[in-house]
């Protein structure tokens, strides 16, 4: 399969994540990391929301797609990491394993037909006292100025990925973001946040 990161991957850190860095933040102040638990990255790229992590005392592990960006992460995590090239609708993780399973601007990029795939791949691997954290795009009501501000900075990294990315990016939003694929699946909400002027939905999630 063609890795649409392999050009990318090694100047993702310098030219994209520094749009992330806010929301990582938001993200890790209201669900700071817990020494020794459990933590998956389902789509972890160069590994930079890992190393977050493994500084506060959390084993971590990671599923990636791509050979580029899990070779950024290799770089950045070293041995401290199980890091694994493969496809997250197929996880090679045993059942209740984790105590956090996370996916950070993941789901939207994923072709429409996998990705419950890949939520009921994230509930299965989590303990049954775990947490689903996801974090991604929201459809609105944006808020007036900056929610229409923040959208145009959005379409321009998501028409920078790629024709792929951006037809997958366009269906997600359009077809109403994660709320209707919630529906389908044995969770329940256990707390909501929309940040980034109603561009962003931070969900955390528990097994029924």
């Amino acid at each position: 399969m063609k890795d649409p990161y392999r050009h990318l991957a090694k100047y993702y850190d310098r030219f994209v994540e520094p749009a992330n860095g806010g929301v990582r933040t938001y993200v890790l102040k209201r669900f700071p990391p817990q020494k020794n638990e459990r933590v998956l990255e389902v789509g972890c790229g160069t590994g930079t929301n890992l190393a977050f992590y493994h500084k506060s005392g959390s084993l971590v592990s990671g599923i990636d797609l791509s050979q580029g960006m899990l070779k950024q992460a290799k770089r950045k995590l070293g041995a401290n990491a199980g890091l694994v090239h493969g496809d997250a609708s197929r996880m090679p993780f045993a059942d209740h394993t984790f105590d956090t399973v996370l996916a950070m601007l993941t789901l939207h990029e994923m072709p429409p037909q996998i990705r419950l795939q890949v939520l009921n791949e994230m509930i299965r691997v989590s303990k049954r006292e775990g947490r689903i954290l996801l974090t991604d795009y929201h459809p609105g009501p944006l808020r007036w100025p900056w929610g229409f501000l923040y959208k145009v900075i959005i379409l321009f990294y998501e028409i920078s990925a790629g024709r792929e990315h951006f037809r997958n990016y366009r269906h997600f939003l359009q077809n109403g973001g994660l709320s209707p694929l919630l529906e389908k699946l044995p969770v329940r909400i256990e707390r909501q946040k929309v940040i980034a002027e109603g561009n962003m939905v931070i969900l955390s999630l528990k097994k029924k």
